[in-house]
C-alpha cells in the first residue's frame, strides 16, 4: 500500500508505509535521544499521526529544518529501517545511488523527488494557504 501527503486536492506520493515509517524511524533513533517524539513533537508526533494543522506548519516547517541539517552530517548507513527491529534492513541494502551523501538525501520518493523537500513545500503551502490540514493518506 502507498502513501502520500494531502494538501487540498493536491497529493504527493511517497511510497510505500514502511519507507515512511523509515523515514520517522531515522529521525526518532539519530536524532532523538529521549525517544519519539522528544525533540521534534510537531513531526513525529502530529503528522505521523496523519494530520498536521495549519496553525502548526511554522513550527513543523522549523522542526524540518533542523531535521534536515542534522541528518546532513549523518552517513547514508546510520538509516533506521525500523525503530522496533534494528536488525530490518532496505530492500536494496546497501546498493544506493553515489549521490546520497547523508542521511538528508536518502529518502526519495516514489516519483524520484526528496522527502524532506516536498514536505518543506507542502509546510510552507500550509502556512501560507487556505487549508487546514496536511494529511498523510493512503492510495
Amino acid at each position: 500500500m502507498g502513501v502520500g501527503i494531502q494538501l487540498g486536492n493536491i497529493t504527493d506520493e511517497i511510497g510505500t508505509s514502511t519507507f515512511l515509517y523509515a523515514f520517522f524511524s531515522t529521525i526518532s533513533g539519530n536524532l532523538e535521544s529521549d525517544g519519539w517524539g522528544s525533540r521534534f513533537p510537531i513531526i513525529m508526533n502530529k503528522l505521523y499521526a496523519g494530520t498536521l494543522p495549519r496553525e502548526e506548519a511554522t513550527a513543523a516547517l522549523a522542526e524540518m529544518r533542523i531535521i534536515q541539517s542534522e541528518l546532513a552530517h549523518l552517513s547514508p548507513s546510520r538509516v533506521i529501517w525500523s525503530l522496533e527491529d534494528r536488525a530490518l534492513q532496505p530492500p536494496w541494502g546497501d546498493d544506493i545511488s553515489t549521490d546520497i551523501i547523508s542521511l538528508a538525501g536518502y529518502f526519495v520518493t516514489a516519483h524520484g523527488r526528496d522527502l524532506i523537500g516536498i514536505l518543506t513545500e507542502v509546510f510552507e503551502d500550509l502556512a501560507e494557504g487556505e487549508e487546514d490540514c496536511a494529511k498523510i493518506v493512503s492510495y
